[in-house]
């Protein structure tokens, strides 16, 4: 059942087991997109400039993955990077065949991220600790969609939405 940020994120709050493992998940994908980032520079970034802006972003999730890494070292938990979240790369991934096609998904997968960063950084009943935590993500977050939407410029966000919204039906959420 596809279900929407707000009723994902009820659901997992109020199931330690749950939340646990989603942290879990967030680690992974903040430390694996500080890799994906810096790869795809290093393959298609067109300038220095740009380049550099790309950099940054993989440094920031990188910064991600740290603080939330804190937060599960907090809860007694010490995750490694095996079974990194792949379900919605296995459909998006083959898209990139441009440095705008590749944006283009990096644009999407960031605003789907923001869905659920914004709903945990605004619920007031969320745990403070996570609640702090993605408060500070979101701010970055909000940066990275936006540059990569920049990017990728609207043809390359058209052309990717196919394979972004089976990624998304993948991980089980609405489109």
């Amino acid at each position: 059942m596809k279900k929407t940020s707000q009723q994902w994120w009820a659901e997992v709050k109020a199931d330690p087991d749950k939340l646990n493992g989603w942290l879990i998940r967030q680690y992974r994908g903040e430390a694996t997109a500080s890799r994906r980032i810096k790869e795809f520079a290093d393959r298609y970034a067109p300038d220095t400039v740009t380049k550099r802006i790309l950099g940054m972003i993989a440094d920031q999730e990188k910064q991600h993955a740290e603080w939330v890494l804190e937060l599960l070292k907090a809860r007694g938990i010490e995750p490694n990077l095996n079974d990194a979240e792949k379900r919605y790369w296995k459909e998006t991934l083959p898209d990139i065949k441009t440095f705008s096609t590749g944006a283009a998904v990096g644009a999407h997968a960031e605003r789907m991220r923001l869905e659920r960063i914004e709903t945990i950084a605004n619920d007031r009943g969320a745990p403070q600790d996570i609640r702090k935590t993605f408060q500070l993500i979101l701010k970055d977050e909000l940066f990275h969609a936006a540059a990569f939407e920049q990017m990728a410029g609207p043809e390359a966000l058209e052309q990717t939405l196919p394979s972004h919204r089976r990624g998304r039906e993948a991980l089980g959420l609405e489109p």
